[in-house]
């Protein structure tokens, strides 16, 4: 079973969202939340496998909420995909950099949520590279753009750092392999590593930390 907390301060919102989550077998409400501060209450109650995190909520908004649930020790199982209005959204960036696995648009269709629910709480990605790469691209090399290489960067070996390069760049593991010629095996275990050094939750924060770094350009 799949518990999905809903963290949003609109209760027609909350309540779709909870006539979705409720009305599939697998799937079960951890819990409600109106603003911020709440959600993280509830997260560290509850500990549920997803949260859908609004951002802009009052208290703390979603981003600092979902700063704060990644930051705990105790939710390392916890998954937060942010909900927005606009897919290029300056707040998704800060979102992303904070731990969200992921962001969907309010207007995405019910079957494509539920399905962004079950891979998130399986650990997959829910964003493709692709995606990911354009949403971090937008705001992260704008002319104001301020490198803040990753504290724990100088950890990874040259290889790592190739590897983290091109999964900023949008490539899958099969077009690392294919790249750096060697097997998709051998490219998930750089991946995976660089990950762990970075404390990244997902490749979706690893893209974040690739461009932060100064890894991979515009």
């Amino acid at each position: 079973m799949i518990r999905v907390l809903i963290a949003d301060d609109q209760d027609l919102v909350r309540l779709g969202l909870r006539a979705l989550v409720e009305s599939e077998d697998d799937l079960a409400l951890a819990g409600e939340a109106a603003d911020g501060l709440r959600a993280v209450e509830l997260a560290r109650q509850e500990r549920p496998d997803v949260v859908l995190m609004d951002i802009r909520m009052p208290g703390i908004d979603g981003i600092e909420a979902t700063r704060r649930i990644v930051a705990d020790p105790d939710l390392t199982g916890t998954r937060v995909v942010v909900l927005t209005t606009f897919e290029l959204d300056e707040y998704v960036f800060e979102a992303l950099r904070h731990g969200a696995s992921g962001f969907l648009t309010k207007d995405t269709r019910p079957a494509e949520l539920l399905r962004a629910i079950r891979l998130v709480a399986e650990g997959e990605a829910l964003l493709s590279p692709s995606v990911t790469r354009r949403v971090v691209r937008e705001f992260a090399t704008r002319p104001s753009r301020v490198l803040r290489p990753h504290p724990r960067l100088d950890t990874l070996t040259d290889r790592e750092r190739q590897v983290v390069g091109l999964v900023g760049a949008g490539l899958n593991n099969e077009e690392i392999a294919a790249r750096l010629v060697v097997s998709p095996a051998t490219a998930r275990t750089h991946v995976s590593r660089a990950m762990g050094k970075l404390g990244a939750r997902d490749r979706a924060q690893l893209v974040v930390f690739a461009y932060q770094s100064g890894l991979v350009s515009g």
